[in-house]
Formats: C-alpha cells, sequence, structure tokens
C-alpha cells in the first residue's frame, strides 16, 4: 500500500513539474499567462445643465401691448429694468419723445400727470447712472430695446429712460457708405457683419446708433404697435400731442 501511494505521489509531483516548465517557456516566448480582470460598473451622475431663460416684459400702450425679452448679457441693465418695472415706477409715464422712422422714447419720471406745455426728458430717479454694457452682437435693429443716456464718455445709461427702435431699412451701399464708419468711429474693433446687415435691409433699424448705447432688449412681440405710436402727431420738442400712456409687468423673470 506504501508503495501505491508513493507511486501515486510521485506522478503528481511529475504533473506538477510539467505544467510549471510549460508556464515557464510560454511566458519566455513572449505569451505571459493571462490576467483575470474584474470589471468593474461605474455610475457616472449626468449633471442638469440649466439654460438660463430671459425675462419677458409686458408693456401696454393705448395702441397695443408689446412684449420684450430683456437679455441677460447685460446683467446690470436686466436687473435694474426688472426692478422698476415690478416697483411700478413706470406705471403712468409717457413715451414723450417720439420721432417717425427712428424711434419712440419714455421713461422720464417728469412725465407722470405731466401738463401738455412741459418740457419733457430731462428727468431722471435718484441715483447713479448705469455702467454702459455695450456688446457688438447686440444691435439697433426694429424692435432693439435700448438705455438713453447724455452725452458723458463713459457711455454710461440713465437710470429710467430708454427708447424702442423703429428705424428704416436700408440697402447695402449706404450701409457701407454712411453707418459702418460711424460705428467704426465708435469702436475700431466693431465688426459689421453680414447677419446685421440683413437684418438691417429685411425688417430696419437704426444703425447709426450701434456701438454708442447699451441695448439691453428687444421687441419680441408687438412691433405694429411701436409703429403705430411712431406715426401719432407731435410738437415742438418731439412730444405726441396725444398722451401715450405706458404700463409695464413682468411675464417671466
Amino acid at each position: 500500500m506504501l508503495y501505491l501511494y508513493l507511486l501515486r505521489m510521485t506522478k503528481f509531483f511529475s504533473f506538477l513539474g510539467l505544467l510549471f516548465i510549460s508556464l515557464c517557456i510560454n511566458t519566455a516566448n513572449g505569451q505571459p499567462k493571462k490576467a483575470v480582470v474584474k470589471k468593474t460598473i461605474v455610475f457616472v451622475q449626468k449633471d442638469t445643465v440649466k439654460t438660463a431663460v430671459e425675462p419677458l416684459i409686458q408693456i401696454t400702450t393705448p395702441f397695443g401691448v408689446m412684449i420684450a425679452k430683456l437679455y441677460n448679457q447685460t446683467p446690470l441693465h436686466k436687473n435694474h429694468f426688472l426692478q422698476l418695472v415690478k416697483s411700478g415706477t413706470y406705471d403712468s409715464l409717457l413715451f414723450h419723445r417720439v420721432i417717425q422712422s427712428f424711434m419712440i422714447q419714455g421713461g422720464d419720471p417728469n412725465s407722470k400727470n405731466a401738463p401738455d406745455t412741459v418740457q419733457l426728458g430731462g428727468g431722471a430717479l435718484p441715483g447713479e447712472r448705469i455702467p454702459a454694457e455695450i456688446h457688438p452682437q447686440f444691435f439697433h435693429k426694429k424692435g432693439a430695446l435700448a438705455a438713453a443716456r447724455d452725452g458723458n464718455p463713459a457711455k454710461a445709461s440713465s437710470n429710467c429712460q430708454f427708447y424702442i427702435v423703429q428705424g428704416k431699412k436700408y440697402d447695402s451701399a449706404s450701409l457701407n457708405a454712411t453707418y459702418v464708419q460711424r460705428v467704426k468711429n465708435a469702436n475700431p474693433n466693431y465688426k459689421f457683419t453680414k447677419v446685421h446687415q440683413e437684418i438691417y435691409e429685411r425688417i430696419g433699424g437704426t444703425p447709426q446708433l450701434d456701438q454708442s448705447y447699451t441695448v439691453f432688449g428687444e421687441v419680441i412681440s408687438g412691433l405694429e404697435v411701436i409703429d403705430a405710436i411712431a406715426a401719432v402727431a407731435t410738437k415742438k420738442g418731439d412730444r405726441p400731442l396725444q398722451n401715450v400712456w405706458m404700463k409695464m409687468s413682468v411675464l417671466r423673470e
């Protein structure tokens, strides 16, 4: 029995030895033993990317309703304008300066209940001007909502007065010959793009104002209301003979 046991053990160790030699030979021939790879499942949590929505303002007038969006890229003007709208500052103020084929202007706090004989346009709210936020992508196409200002060299905006562009259509020759050079004088780095040119030719605007005033929004509904207000009869100082009041509310903040 002992003899059989020893014989079996000898064969077993001989098998192990042959197996070891075989593994060594395979490794020497550039065929290493395959490693056991454990699969790991990684759970990646998707981040929710929120696109900032643009605030919407409703402007009600005797000639109809306009809806305007405010640009997030002009936060100083956007936030200040929203605050004034929510506080009711603009309610019952007038579009006190109207020039057909150019723009309609309002927001003078002195225009509330102003007698017909009072010249308007010089009023302001307590506080400082709003620092300029002039961006090349925002231009004076029809419906542009922009901040009025005086002649200060920093181009800082009035803290209450604004205008909405009506403008007129331009052909490429007049754009390139006149207004492009004016804009370059205001900002030598500005490039008058094909997109701007196409819009000025198709719907119109006031390109001569580009890069000199902060455009902080645009009318997205009610462009015909701008035309109706711009067409009213005016007197000296471009004040409408018929008072054109406004009321504003925030539709989306």
